[in-house]
């Protein structure tokens, strides 16, 4: 879904809330805010998979949009912007130290379970799933997460990232990859 769709606005209304918004005023940050606030916080969940923390991140990329309004640039659009900053918020809460047993409860990974077996197998697979997920860099990770778990666009991907869409797909191969070995080293077989 386009974020912009969800607007609702004119387009010359919009320039000129972004223009104002630019120059620190806080109405139009709120209108922003309340516009944009849903979308941000379901980009955020897909890469971090915890409601809580997708909404305290939410609160973070705000409180970083808030600060960087004399960064921004009306022309480029809020959205990707937005998007970016989302992105490395969760890039950095990814990167803070973390016990296993928090990654274990904070991480609720939804691999598709076999149709027929075992529950019990499809439990230990998709927690051996989520548990190498875990293990992986913070930015292979999201690039999985969004482009394969979630079947985003890798042009969304790399707008979010702040990178081309090449390395978008090679961060995405190098992460199948790993995830492969790591699965087999658990016994495994993907």
């Amino acid at each position: 879904m386009a974020w912009s769709a969800q607007m609702g606005l004119d387009e010359r209304e919009s320039q000129k809330r972004l223009l104002a918004f630019r120059q620190g005023d806080m109405d139009a940050f709120e209108t922003l805010f309340r516009q944009h606030q849903r979308a941000v916080y379901g980009w955020i969940l897909r890469m971090v998979r915890n409601p809580a923390t997708a909404e305290e991140l939410t609160v973070e990329t705000f409180w970083r949009i808030y600060r960087a309004h004399a960064r921004f640039e009306p022309a480029q659009g809020f959205e990707g912007w937005a998007r970016r900053i989302a992105t490395h918020a969760a890039l950095d809460w990814m990167r803070s130290a973390r016990t296993e047993n928090e990654l274990r409860s904070e991480f609720s990974f939804e691999a598709a379970a076999p149709e027929a077996g075992d529950p019990a197998v499809a439990a230990e697979i998709r927690e051996k799933t989520a548990l190498a997920f875990q293990r992986l860099a913070p930015k292979l990770r999201i690039a999985a997460l969004l482009a394969v778990v979630e079947e985003q666009p890798y042009r969304e991907v790399a707008e979010a990232l702040g990178v081309s869409v090449a390395a978008v797909k090679l961060r995405v191969f190098r992460a199948l990859r790993l995830l492969r070995k790591d699965l087999e080293r658990q016994g495994i077989r993907p």
